[in-house]
C-alpha cells in the first residue's frame, strides 16, 4: 500500500522518518524522494542481509540516509544511539519480505526445498528447524494454534512428532509434505474460493515464533508514540489478525488515554490522551493493488497522530 503509506505518513523536505523494516527498501525509496532536500531518512532491519541491499538501492540518497541493525522492538536504544530524540513520522510495515521468501535461503516458503531456519535475524539462535525437531506434541500445538490460529493443530504437530522418529524433519518442503498430509483434504464447492495452502498457518506460526514477533510488535508499541513530535503519525502495516489487533487496541488505547474501568463518575487514573487514531476503519489495499501483488490482500494499515 505505498500510495496510501505516503499520504498518511505526509512525508515533505526536512522531514526525518523511521522505516523501522527496512526490507526490500520500497517504502524508503518513496519517502527518500519526498523528504529531501533536507530530510533524513533513518532505516532499521534486524537483517544485515537486507541492510546491504538498501544501502546498495538506496545509494542515490545516501547523504540523506542513516541505516540501522537491529530489531524494532530497540526503536528507543537505537534512535537514541545515534543521537536522534523526536521524529516526524515512523512506519512499520509487518509483512514478510518477497527477499525472504524467494531469496534468503531459510525456508519461509513451504514451496521451496530450504533448511527451516526462519530466523529473521541470523544472529539469534532458536530455528524453526530447532523447534520442529525438539517440542514436544503439546509445544508445537500450542504455537499453530496460538500463533497460526491453525484448527488442526493437535493433528499436524502429533503427524511432525510421529515423522520425526524416522529421523528430522530437516527441510521446509519435508515439512509442508508432513502438514499437507496431516490436514483433511480440502473441500471445494463450485464457486467456491481457492482455498490456501495446508501449510500456511504452520509455517506462519513457526516464523512468527522464532522470531518473537509478536513480542517484538507489543514492545515497538510501547515506545514508539514517545519519539514522535506533536503532529507525528505512526503507521503500522499488519498482515495477520495477531498483530492487527496489537496495534488496534494500543492506538485505541493512547487516544483514550484514560485507563479507568467503566462505570467510575470521574477519571482516577489521570491519564491523557496522547494520539488521535487515523484510520477509523482499517485502511485495506484496493482491488487493483491486490491483482498486480497478491502478498497485498491480507495488509492492513492503522495510523495514530501525535497531538
Amino acid at each position: 500500500m505505498p500510495t496510501e503509506v505516503q499520504a498518511y505518513l505526509d512525508c515533505r523536505p526536512g522531514k526525518t522518518i523511521v522505516d523501522c523494516t527496512v526490507g526490500g527498501g520500497g517504502h524508503s525509496r518513496d519517502i527518500l524522494q519526498r523528504i529531501i532536500p533536507g530530510g533524513m531518512l533513518i532505516g532499521i532491519d534486524q537483517d544485515r542481509d537486507a541492510l546491504r541491499n538498501a544501502e546498495r538501492m538506496l545509494a542515490p540518497w545516501s547523504e540523506n540516509l542513516r541505516l540501522l541493525h537491529g530489531n524494532f522492538s530497540r526503536i528507543s536504544d537505537l534512535l537514541e544511539g545515534v543521537g536522534v530524540h523526536a521524529v516526524d513520522g515512523i512506519l512499520a510495515d509487518l509483512g514478510i519480505s518477497l527477499y525472504h521468501i524467494e531469496g534468503s535461503g531459510r525456508g519461509f516458503s513451504f514451496s521451496r526445498d530450504e533448511p527451516l531456519d526462519m530466523r529473521m535475524n541470523l544472529e539469534t539462535s532458536r530455528t524453526a528447524g530447532e523447534l520442529v525437531n525438539t517440542l514436544s506434541a503439546e509445544a508445537l500445538a500450542r504455537i499453530f494454534r496460538e500463533y497460526g490460529e491453525e484448527r488442526w493443530s493437535g493433528r499436524i504437530a502429533r503427524a511432525i512428532v510421529a515423522a520425526r522418529k524416522s529421523g528430522p524433519v530437516r527441510s521446509s518442503l519435508a515439512l509442508a509434505d508432513i502438514v499437507r498430509k496431516a490436514a483433511p483434504a480440502p473441500r471445494r464447492r463450485p464457486g467456491e474460493r481457492r482455498r490456501i495452502h495446508p501449510a500456511t498457518r504452520v509455517f506462519m506460526a513457526l516464523r512468527i515464533a522464532v522470531n518473537r514477533e509478536l513480542e517484538s510488535i507489543s514492545a515497538f508499541m510501547d515506545q514508539a508514540p514517545g519519539l514522535l513530535r506533536s503532529g507525528g503519525r505512526l503507521c503500522v502495516l499488519t498482515f495477520h489478525s495477531l498483530e492487527d489487533r496489537i496495534v488496534k487496541h494500543r492506538m485505541k488505547s493512547l487516544e483514550k488515554g484514560c485507563t479507568c474501568p467503566p462505570g467510575l463518575p470521574v477519571c482516577a487514573c489521570g491519564g491523557r490522551a496522547t494520539m488521535r487514531v487515523l484510520t477509523r476503519k482499517a485502511c485495506r489495499p484496493t482491488a487493483a493493488e491486490i491483482d498486480r501483488n497478491p502478498m497485498a490482500r491480507s495488509a492492513i494499515l492503522r495510523v495514530a497522530e501525535k497531538g
